[in-house]
């Protein structure tokens, strides 16, 4: 039996945070009850890629149950007011205000409904100068300063995948695991607040701790790690980038001894401690760059092996799909085909029972949800 089993989630839903949310609830055991408006949640349109499905939302609703309601319409209302009352969580990331304006916000449910642990994702929080504001990822990752420390010297740079969005759904995830353990203890449900912002701004301690507190903030350098060298991308003689990580002296000796064979660099002035390499990071890199260069991929990245230099290929889409760590798990589509995607990153050291599920069509458990919580 998954841990969550027999937990219900009422998932009032759209876009990518809060559906990857509640998608780690079904990954647990719950019944998660998504509710749609009519259109259903737009990310079902972002893309056919999972053969014929969005990939975004493949990914994240795949084992919910879809019901399609308009909460305006007093009889749906109701209904969801009935769903709620035998609900655990409630989970939201609609526009600010839309739910308490339409006889749900968080605070109310949990004044009906003592046990329901109530979670709102938001853009920017509650601060009356930015809650109004529109958020998506991207956007956030800008605002945070993300994109002002990504990229390389001369451009700045996304990050290639929704960074905000996950992290922020995966953040809500942790508090209401929280939650529920808080009320096996008291009995009594709880509100929890996530934004992307914070998450945002929070992943930034770093650069922001550096900046205000240190001798400045990291610039953008793109493969490179603005404070330890050597630690970012070299060429080989095919034309392919491998990355290297150097953490300590003892691995800078074996870099210049056994992988370059060039005992000297380790001993040069300019290169002796960390400060003193990313201080001289230029010299470094084209001392460093001229030796890598000629050889080939595979004897370099077997020297470091062998070296026990940690490395990294810069893989392509291509090579991700080969990749001999990448594990996989089977959804099915919307229209009954199995969609391979990366597996839950999580593993039990005893096997879990149950399936990945399907993703629902919109409003596909409607008849069915009407049925069992009729008057």
């Amino acid at each position: 039996m998954k841990p969550l089993a027999g937990t219900t989630v009422v998932a009032i839903e759209q876009a990518v945070a809060a559906p990857l949310c509640t998608a780690r609830l079904v990954d647990g055991g719950a019944r998660v009850i998504k509710v749609e408006r009519a259109g259903g949640d737009f990310a079902r349109g972002y893309d056919r890629a999972a053969l014929g499905d969005s990939s975004y939302f493949a990914w994240t609703n795949h084992g919910k149950e879809s019901v399609e309601l308009n909460i305006k319409d007093p009889g749906d209302a109701a209904l969801l007011h009935r769903i709620l009352a035998g609900a655990d969580v409630m989970v939201q990331n609609l526009s600010p205000g839309a739910l308490e304006r339409a006889g749900f916000g968080s605070d109310q449910l949990r004044e009906l409904h003592p046990q329901l642990i109530t979670c709102d994702i938001s853009g920017y929080g509650e601060s009356p100068t930015v809650a109004d504001k529109k958020a998506y990822d991207l956007l956030v990752q800008a605002e945070s300063g993300i994109v002002g420390i990504s990229g390389g010297p001369g451009e700045l740079g996304r990050i290639g995948v929704s960074l905000c969005d996950i992290g922020t759904g995966v953040t809500a995830y942790g508090a209401i695991l929280e939650a529920l353990i808080a009320r096996s203890i008291s009995g009594s449900g709880s509100g929890v607040r996530v934004s992307l912002f914070d998450v945002a701004a929070e992943w930034m301690t770093v650069p922001y701790a550096q900046h205000v507190h240190g001798d400045g903030g990291p610039t953008r350098v793109g493969l490179r790690h603005p404070t330890i060298a050597p630690y970012g991308a070299f060429e080989t003689a095919d034309g392919t980038l491998t990355l290297i990580s150097i953490q300590n002296e003892r691995e800078w000796h074996r870099l210049c001894d056994d992988v370059l064979g060039q005992p000297a660099l380790a001993t040069d002035t300019r290169f002796v401690s960390n400060p003193d390499r990313v201080a001289n990071r230029t010299e470094l890199e084209a001392a460093l760059g001229a030796i890598i260069a000629t050889m080939s991929r595979e004897t370099f990245q077997h020297r470091l092996n062998t070296g026990s230099i940690a490395f990294g290929t810069v893989s392509s889409l291509d090579d991700l799909v080969a990749h001999p760590a990448l594990r996989h798990r089977s959804i099915v589509s919307t229209r009954g085909s199995a969609v391979e995607l990366p597996a839950h990153p999580v593993r039990w050291s005893a096997e879990r029972a149950g399936t990945a599920g399907s993703v629902p069509m919109l409003g596909e458990h409607t008849s069915a949800i009407r049925a069992e919580f009729s008057n």
